[in-house]
């Protein structure tokens, strides 16, 4: 099965040691959410907000000449006030994972302030102080996981329907399913028969080129950020100021305010994702597809490069594979941004593609949806997982993941795999 992921290699190789170690020791701090519009600079956002230009680039890890792009994200440190001393009291179901992402920091902090273990271990009762924080969060985080599920309808079995097959097609799992329908053996099903899907009301879902005309004609809604315009928005979905003013019912497109809903009416997004790479052009529908994605992935909330990294981490543990691994994968392929989105249609922080985004859910035995951040990372680290098996080299597994299993076991590393591999490993010594 090729596993090959087609992420935004081009920026990430480049990186250099010192912006490596930044990254993994980078403080948590307030931060704005910038998305880059036409005649944007470095130095006019850091005079906008008033913040030194070397902390913008520092933050986003860009090049030496400060090279941004229209519609890129960009993160703007702010300074932040002494922070008064915030305290929290452990529940039941609090994880040190869970309350960093609520308070905004990271859990090498949590375990650093409070004298924690490795495992970052809580304990009911226990008061943690929060390093950094000025104030308890407004509302806990969605992002990590997906939503529950909440709503049904119903599919009819179709000749050569698999419970699997159904599963994939409709964004759920093979267990979903013979549960809402109390099937002892999920193998028997029969064609005409009337199945119960239970749905994941909010839950995003990922475009393929075969589900992109789909998607591509629904509605969806964008909470409007600091720096957001009408122009801007329109651009990033591929519609228009005046499509946008009509379907909101908006006089004026010049007053918008931070936190408002926008609903963006159906339509392909366009210009947010090439349609070549590294020589390669791909087909229509891929690109059609991975547009669709990153509009999506570019109105949800997702974690910061810090925050994914710790994911990475935990994630990696958890599944018994090497972390050091795991993060130098992450970091070549996306600079622990889940929000990248390749022309290939590699999606999210381990920039895996939808088809073996399929496979790490057999793998692991539940749907991956690879828009959630922990879903994707837990299909990367799965794959490096499968990838290690029975003895297989660090080499070749590094090698599969970015070329592919079977193009690497028939016919060798490429000349690019060769380099990529190389760039891994020495990764792989900064993070261990």
């Amino acid at each position: 099965m090729d596993v090959r992921t087609g992420a935004l290699r081009t920026i990430t190789t480049s990186l250099t040691t010192t912006a490596a170690l930044a990254l993994v020791s980078m403080p948590a701090q307030a931060a704005t959410d910038h998305v880059v519009a036409p005649g944007d600079t470095v130095s006019r956002l850091a005079a906008k907000y008033g913040v030194p230009t070397a902390s913008i680039i520092a933050a986003n890890e860009l090049d030496a000449r400060a090279t941004i792009y229209i519609g890129e994200h960009l993160i703007i440190p702010t300074a932040s006030p002494r922070p008064s001393r915030v305290t929290h009291v452990v529940v039941a179901g609090d994880t040190a994972w869970d309350l960093a992402a609520a308070y905004g920091v990271t859990v090498m902090d949590l375990r650093r302030a409070n004298s924690l273990n490795a495992a970052a271990t809580i304990r009911i009762g226990q008061t943690l102080v929060i390093p950094g924080a000025t104030a308890p969060p407004a509302a806990p985080t969605s992002f990590l996981a997906a939503p529950q599920a909440s709503q049904t309808s119903t599919y009819i079995v179709r000749s050569g329907d698999t419970l699997w097959s159904i599963a994939r097609s409709v964004n759920t799992s093979v267990t979903s399913l013979a549960q809402a329908n109390r099937l002892s053996n999920p193998s028997l099903i029969r064609a005409g028969q009337a199945l119960t899907v239970p749905g994941l009301a909010g839950a995003p879902v990922v475009a393929t080129d075969k589900n992109v005309g789909s998607l591509s004609s629904t509605t969806s809604a964008y909470i409007v950020r600091a720096g957001d315009t009408m122009a801007a928005i329109a651009r990033r979905y591929g519609t228009t100021v005046s499509a946008l003013a009509q379907t909101n019912n908006i006089a004026n497109p010049s007053l918008i305010r931070i936190g408002q809903a926008i609903t963006v009416p159906g339509g392909t997004p366009s210009g947010l994702v090439g349609d070549t790479f590294l020589g390669r052009t791909y087909s229509t529908a891929v690109v059609a597809a991975a547009n669709v994605n990153k509009a999506t992935l570019n109105s949800m909330s997702v974690p910061s490069r810090t925050q994914m990294q710790q994911l990475v981490i935990d994630t990696a543990r958890s599944m018994g594979v090497d972390p050091a691994l795991a993060q130098a994968i992450a970091y070549q392929e996306s600079g622990f941004n889940q929000r990248a989105v390749s022309p290939a249609n590699a999606v999210g922080c381990m920039q895996v593609i939808p088809s073996s985004g399929e496979w790490a859910s057999g793998l692991v035995g539940r749907h991956l949806n690879l828009l959630v951040a922990q879903d994707n990372v837990t299909a990367g680290v799965a794959i490096l997982r499968q990838l290690q098996r029975n003895g297989t080299s660090l080499d070749t597994a590094i090698a599969g993941y970015y070329q592919g299993e079977r193009s690497v076991r028939e016919r060798g590393m490429n000349s690019d795999t060769v380099r990529y591999v190389a760039s891994v490993k020495s990764l792989m010594a900064r993070f261990d």
